[in-house]
């Protein structure tokens, strides 16, 4: 028998459910975006910034790369780095990423990394809540320059300073200064920012990591962690007492692989009078 008559068809199940619908693809996409596509879209950054300097200096800015290898988002990195060409490389810190401290694979990816005027590497709190063994020899055999708490001449008219991280290691800057002539550009790298109001007046650039820009973004509202040593810092460029510091959202991630509204990021700075 047919229908009785005036008894309504019912619509079908997606129509009944086209709002529960429409909210379950947006999650999905949402998580595709922040679990998938969004750690490895990294961005590339340029600034150019003036100082008392003989020549331009092209400075590729490194930070958090929290590595298992040369994976995908590595292997995007050296391709960045291989178009930019830059004149020297600086890590500030936290390329390890293994909780247990298997550095071998970090060591896989600094042997890609190659500047005229070297690669320059300063712990972040990773590498020093869980250090290397014979780290000088181990940075030595990587290509890496570790410069912890020390200063090295980059060229005549620019000097580099690296210091220990400031959340769990013992930053010194007196003896990181030692010896640092006066009429020189200084650049200053550390990772955890909130050393920042210490260093400020004692050299023209810093370069800081740690923050990964808060991984998770949501507009007009602060960022849902941020790991301590940040202080009031979060990401891009900082001033005090004549010092400029740029805080870089990394590369990597930490313990929750998830970006979202917060792109990883290489950045570029070059100085020039």
């Amino acid at each position: 028998m047919g229908e009785k008559e005036g008894t309504a068809r019912r619509a079908p199940w997606w129509r009944r459910h086209i709002v529960l619908l429409a909210v379950a693809i947006a999650i999905a996409a949402l998580a595709l975006d922040a679990f998938v596509i969004e750690p490895d879209n990294i961005q590339v950054n340029h600034y150019v910034i003036h100082g008392n300097v003989a020549s331009p200096l092209k400075i590729a800015d490194l930070s958090d790369l929290h590595t298992r290898g040369l994976g995908r988002p590595e292997r995007k990195v050296l391709a960045i780095l291989a178009k930019e060409n830059p004149d020297v490389i600086l890590i500030t810190g936290d390329t390890l990423a293994d909780p247990f401290g298997n550095y071998a694979v970090c060591l896989k990816v600094y042997k890609q990394f190659h500047a005229p005027l070297g690669v320059w590497f300063i712990n972040g709190n990773w590498e020093d809540l869980r250090p290397v063994r014979h780290a000088r020899q181990y940075y030595r055999e990587a290509g890496i320059n570790w410069l912890v708490n020390q200063n090295h001449e980059l060229r005549p008219d620019v000097w580099l300073i690296g210091l220990d991280d400031a959340a769990v290691g013992r930053p010194n800057l007196s003896v990181a200064m030692q010896g640092v002539p006066e009429n020189v550009y200084r650049i200053a790298m550390f990772h955890a920012p909130i050393f920042f109001n210490v260093i400020a007046g004692n050299v023209d650039l810093v370069l800081a990591g740690h923050t990964h820009g808060g991984q998770v973004r949501i507009p007009f509202v602060k960022p849902f962690w941020l790991p301590e040593g940040s202080g009031p810092y979060l990401e891009g460029w900082y001033e005090e007492k004549n010092s400029r510091m740029y805080v870089n959202r990394g590369v990597g991630m930490s313990n929750i692989p998830v970006r979202f509204l917060c792109r990883p990021e290489v950045a570029f700075i070059t100085v020039e009078r």
